[in-house]
């Protein structure tokens, strides 16, 4: 079992960070596009949208990289002193978020290319649950940062040497 994250897992994971925010803030236009494709109309295929799918796609061909490493390599144990409890939420939480870097693309690709309202509509329901677990994340690293002063958030700063 690895002592901290390689330097290529420590880059997949903010280059994924990085594309998910991209798509966080600038999803609009797609949002506007999907809403005239399912009037009927024809959606204006601004640069954004392009940006949406293309960024979308680099989400789910990264997120598919970095479970390969992830299995190959192995990941750093838990902290020292964490409850069991402590551990499985980190675990689901993280698995939780490696399932929304799949479902999110491939929702939105079904939707987009393959016309399936139901997953158009999945897709959209993803953003505010993408949003949660992100900031649930967010604090858990700042927690162990500040708080338990375990050294955790470190892990994905500086790559094991």
């Amino acid at each position: 079992m690895p002592k901290g994250y390689s330097r290529l897992q420590i880059r997949l994971h903010w280059g994924i960070a990085l594309l998910i925010l991209f798509q966080l803030i600038f999803g609009e236009d797609m949002a506007q596009a999907w809403d005239a494709f399912e009037d009927g109309g024809i959606p204006v295929m601004s640069l954004w949208v392009w940006a949406h799918i293309v960024v979308g796609v680099s989400v789910l061909v990264f997120a598919i990289w970095r479970l390969a490493v992830r299995f190959s390599r192995g990941v750093p144990a838990a902290p020292v002193g964490l409850s069991k409890m402590m551990v499985l939420s980190g675990e689901i939480g993280h698995w939780a978020l490696y399932a929304l870097m799949f479902i999110a693309p491939i929702t939105g690709l079904a939707a987009w290319f393959g016309g399936i309202e139901a997953a158009g509509e999945l897709h959209g329901w993803l953003k505010p649950v993408i949003i949660i677990l992100v900031v649930v994340h967010i604090a858990a690293a700042l927690w162990h940062q500040f708080i338990r002063k375990d050294g955790l958030l470190l892990r994905m700063k500086k790559a094991d040497s």
